[in-house]
């Protein structure tokens, strides 16, 4: 009974920080709320400028590295850098304040407004690229924001708030339309925010995103990764190999949107095996494979240990001691199975490649939906390949939200200056991941929309324009 008193003191200390954040962050976005769209936008420019000056960004990627241990410091750089670009480039000529749309033929006008305060939660794999991009899709709608970081991930945070206020106060802005839990971050303090806000954006740990769609305020959580990408007969295999190379290594696969396994077509596969091998892949033997799994899932459960660590690294946690270990960009094992008896069917957050030989593309999209039955199903798959008629087949077919057309998967997902996706770090997986939404997280998640409907002249259909052809065909 004490034990639950005590927690439950905690809670009521919790509340009340929170409270008082809450109440800077609204009144702040009163203030906020009255800007016209040329001041929003000059807001919106400011806080991008927060992470993009140069040195702001070497720094937020050098802690990010530093205090999580995860991932590499100059392929944050890169993320933090064109992330915040392509969402700037997105955001320019958008319109959010007043009437953003009228529909004379439907008496429609639509007006954007904002939802108020914004609960931000952030994980630790991108500590300062999504903070980024939720306080500047916030801060377009009209919103105050407050940051959930991860642990590991506050003190990229905290920097990043320091340089978002620093801009802030340059145009005029309130600082506290951007807050940040302070230390020690804690599950009751995040619990508070998401109960308090008006709004939650959740990107992280499934257990957040229950978390977030359980909390009682309204929210938009993210679906769990684990991409396969379809190398297809057709492809251009010496580009495919290279470009999934480039995404599985890059910032040692920290990106929800790294490919995870490779499905390879049988007539191709010994010739793609050589092109992966060229990219800088390592195929582990079934000891070695034995070994690694033993290190990854000791219990289970995917170790800490090897997340968005370099190949070589894990390979030497995992006693594998073949010379070409120590050059390694990735590791890849080969697989049939799928599901909890097959963990590397799984996600591994680290330049580990998954590898199937499929009979032809009808059994490599088998193997695709049985992967997505244990993990990743509605997020995204790619594939390589010359033949449009098989990528309208897996639009149709597969339980997925986006599919990636010979590119480079964890670039092209998120946005990318090669395609019309919304620039984002946060992907909705639609119901088939248990999300509410199946875009990329932007702006239109951030506000609401007052709609002003004027009368019409009556138009009734006759019952023969709605049954006629039914009720000739059926009786």
């Amino acid at each position: 009974m004490a034990s639950q008193d005590l927690f439950a003191r905690r809670d009521d200390v919790a509340e009340v920080a929170v409270a008082e954040l809450i109440a800077k962050a609204r009144a702040a976005q009163r203030r906020f709320e009255t800007y016209s769209q040329e001041q929003v936008d000059e807001v919106v420019t400011a806080v991008g400028w927060a992470i993009m000056n140069p040195a702001n960004n070497i720094r937020l990627a050098e802690l990010a590295v530093k205090d999580t241990g995860l991932g590499v410091v100059k392929d944050k750089i890169t993320k933090n850098h064109r992330k915040t670009l392509g969402l700037l480039r997105d955001l320019k000529s958008v319109k959010t304040v007043g009437i953003i749309a009228e529909y004379p033929e439907r008496g429609i006008i639509e007006i954007a407004r904002p939802v108020g305060v914004v609960a931000a939660i952030t994980p630790s794999t991108n500590p300062a690229a999504t903070p980024a991009n939720k306080v500047i899709n916030a801060l377009k709608t009209r919103n105050a924001v407050i940051l959930a970081p991860s642990p590991k991930g506050l003190s990229t945070c905290v920097a990043l708030l320091e340089y978002i206020h620093a801009e802030l106060d340059k145009v005029g802005a309130p600082r506290d339309l951007v807050l940040c839990l302070e230390a020690p971050i804690t599950k009751a303090m995040t619990q508070a925010l998401m109960r308090q806000a008006d709004l939650v954006v959740a990107t992280g740990s499934q257990n957040n995103i229950r978390a977030a769609y359980t909390c009682g305020t309204p929210a938009f959580g993210v679906g769990a990764g684990n991409v396969a990408s379809v190398i297809e007969k057709t492809a251009d295999i010496a580009a495919a190999a290279h470009k999934i190379a480039a995404s599985k290594t890059f910032d040692n696969a920290t990106s929800c949107s790294s490919e995870n396994s490779v499905i390879i077509e049988d007539a191709i596969y010994a010739a793609a095996m050589d092109q992966l091998a060229e990219a800088g892949g390592v195929l582990l033997n079934a000891d070695e494979k034995a070994r690694l799994q033993a290190v990854m899932w000791p219990e289970g459960k995917l170790s800490g240990e090897v997340t968005a660590k370099s190949a070589s690294m894990i390979a030497s946690i995992a006693g594998l001691t073949r010379p070409e270990f120590a050059t390694a960009r990735f590791l890849m094992v080969e697989e049939t199975g799928t599901g909890p008896d097959y963990p590397f069917s799984g996600e591994k957050l680290s330049p580990v490649l998954t590898v199937y030989r499929a009979r032809d593309f009808g059994h490599a999209c088998g193997i695709v939906r049985d992967i997505y039955a244990f993990q990743g199903a509605g997020h995204s798959v790619s594939i390589h390949t010359h033949d449009d008629d098989k990528v309208l087949q897996m639009g149709l077919e597969l339980p997925v939200c986006r599919v990636i057309v010979n590119q480079a998967h964890c670039f092209a997902t998120g946005g990318s200056f090669e395609n019309g996706l919304p620039f984002s770090l946060s992907m909705g997986c639609g119901t088939w991941g248990g999300n509410n939404f199946s875009d990329n997280m932007n702006y239109r998640q951030y506000m609401n929309i007052t709609r002003i409907a004027r009368p019409l002249p009556e138009k009734v259909p006759e019952e023969d324009e709605i049954f006629g052809d039914y009720l000739r065909k059926y009786g």
